[in-house]
């Protein structure tokens, strides 16, 4: 099991369009779409989010992650996390917890098996977040209070969806390019 950073940009953009999916759902409407448009056209050009993937011995991906650097450049945050049907037991576990122990990495947990998840995954220090939500950092994470940690880079969803209702163009583009994503997802990486 490894961790690879998916820098080519057909499979960049075919893993993209596969975790989308795959956190959204296929009966998810504009969200997936719009995720994927505005993850390409800010956050993937400003160079401020990875999409990552554990694979298995034959190279074959087992669990996916987007990963999105704070405002100041310090760390990074889960932004979005996906297993796959696999052989693989437990992926996104592992995927996280490889993350863990390199990175300063942030998670958002929504509720207590989220937590419980994260803390499995080698996530030890919480701090109670807005709406209930529980912040957790790694111990590589400098961040000693939830007042420290940085905002995450972020991109307008509506300013995304309004953006496809005034450019038919943009929406068919970018709709094609998720479609192309989930047809020619990689067997291996």
């Amino acid at each position: 099991m490894k961790v690879v950073n998916i820098k080519n940009e057909q499979q960049r953009d075919a893993c993209l369009a596969r975790l989308c999916a795959e956190v959204y759902g296929h009966e998810a409407g504009i969200a997936p779409l719009a995720t994927f448009a505005g993850t390409l056209s800010v956050l993937i050009r400003q160079d401020a989010a990875r999409v990552l993937a554990l694979v298995d011995d034959a190279s074959q991906p087992a669990a996916l992650a987007l990963l999105v650097l704070d405002e100041q450049g310090q760390s990074m945050e889960v932004a979005m996390l996906a297993g796959l049907e696999t052989n693989v037991t437990k992926p996104t576990e592992r995927l996280v917890g490889e993350l863990a122990t390199r990175a300063p990495l942030k998670v958002n947990a929504l509720d207590t098996e989220q937590e419980d998840m994260f803390r499995r995954c080698g996530i030890e220090r919480w701090f109670d977040g807005p709406k209930g939500i529980r912040v957790g950092i790694s111990s590589v994470h400098p961040a000693t209070s939830l007042e420290e940690l940085p905002s995450p880079m972020r991109f307008d969803e509506r300013a995304v969806v309004q953006s496809f209702k005034q450019d038919r163009t943009l929406f068919e583009g970018y709709k094609k390019r998720f479609i192309r994503g989930l047809e020619t997802f990689p067997r291996v990486l």
